[in-house]
């Protein structure tokens, strides 16, 4: 009766640690599983892009690393000709992120140029992105430079002292000019009127002679009464000496 159970417990402590192994060898596996996708997710090349783009009219070289874990690494450009690397453009570190991390080389690239862009974190990446960065066909254009905007003129505005101009000085009245007498007032020299001549004056009114005309007239004719009057008293002074 002893040996059917001790049989019997053996058995049960086999059918007990089958489990066991089977829930190790799991276990097991899955930490190596979960190691390599952490190893896998922590830095790797495919999370590198290279591109060749124009900034203010010259061109640049851009990198972005996608790189979750953000895990440091240094990132290489080099010019390439003929197979062989020819200039150094520069060397950045660069820290990834899940929105994309961008780093920028100021390269003034020529149409169908070829780079080679090298990417090293240590212990997980020491590559080339593949392929290499060849330049779009067409040269980044020159910026115009914007043209200049017309600033209108502001209108000065004026100050007290200019709108309130002095009051002007009163002016005093010009003297009058006595007017010559109606009487002295003669026509000008050369000028004949037209005005029918008044009935009584002689021809040289309508000529154009002065309004003393009558005047002189009149002192003629008494000037011929005297004359006759003295002739005539001669002569009778003359008779009575003769009847003497």
């Amino acid at each position: 009766m002893a040996v059917p159970s001790l049989l019997g417990r053996a058995a049960s402590r086999r059918a007990a640690i089958r489990p066991a192994r089977v829930l190790g060898v799991a276990a097991a596996s899955a930490a190596l599983a979960v190691g390599a996708a952490g190893t896998a997710l922590a830095c790797d090349i495919s999370e590198f892009s290279a591109a060749a783009k124009c900034d203010g009219g010259k061109g640049v070289i851009t990198v972005t690393d996608v790189d979750p874990s953000g895990i440091p690494a240094t990132v290489t450009v080099f010019l390439r000709n003929d197979g062989a690397d020819v200039k150094k453009v520069g060397e950045q570190v660069v820290k990834g992120s899940r929105e994309g991390t961008t780093i920028t080389f100021a390269e003034d690239w020529k149409p169908n140029a070829e780079y080679r862009v090298h990417v090293e974190a240590a212990g997980y990446v020491d590559e080339d992105i593949e392929p290499n960065l060849v330049t779009p066909a067409t040269a980044c254009a020159p910026e115009k430079p914007p043209t200049p905007t017309s600033t209108p003129t502001p209108t000065p505005t004026p100050t007290p002292s200019q709108t309130s101009s002095a009051p002007a000085p009163p002016q005093s009245p010009a003297p009058a000019t006595p007017s010559a007498p109606a009487s002295q007032s003669t026509a000008p020299a050369g000028t004949v009127s037209n005005a029918p001549s008044p009935a009584g004056e002689s021809h040289l009114a309508e000529t154009g002679a002065g309004s003393d005309t009558g005047l002189i007239a009149g002192i003629a004719a008494v000037l011929v009464v005297i004359g006759g009057g003295a002739v005539f008293l001669g002569l009778r002074r003359r008779g009575a000496k003769d009847d003497r």
